[in-house]
């Protein structure tokens, strides 16, 4: 899960082939990336405008015939979702 610069929360779903992105005030999903993978397992912001979500992805319990039909999982992706993400905050001591 990450939040972005307006307080919208960025949740990977897990078995759910995409990332989904929740108004916090109302619950209600106000975007998603749709994935080529379902083990969907984190995502962030990066990069210098802090304007691409990295999200990765996992293998797990996954069989020869689930592999075939999810080439990529296991993998790193990167998106542009319109969104900006936020420093995070840093510990002084």
């Amino acid at each position: 899960m990450t939040i972005d610069s307006e307080d919208n929360l960025w949740v990977a779903q897990w078995g759910g082939y995409r990332v989904a992105c929740f108004n916090p005030q109302t619950g209600r999903e106000i975007d998603r990336i749709d994935m080529p993978v379902s083990q969907v397992s984190t995502c962030w912001f990066g990069g210098r405008d802090l304007d691409e979500l990295y999200i990765t992805s996992a293998r797990t319990d996954l069989d020869a015939t689930a592999l075939e039909k999810e080439p990529h999982a296991g993998g790193l992706f990167r998106a542009k979702p319109g969104a900006k993400g936020r420093l995070a905050a840093e510990f002084d001591g």
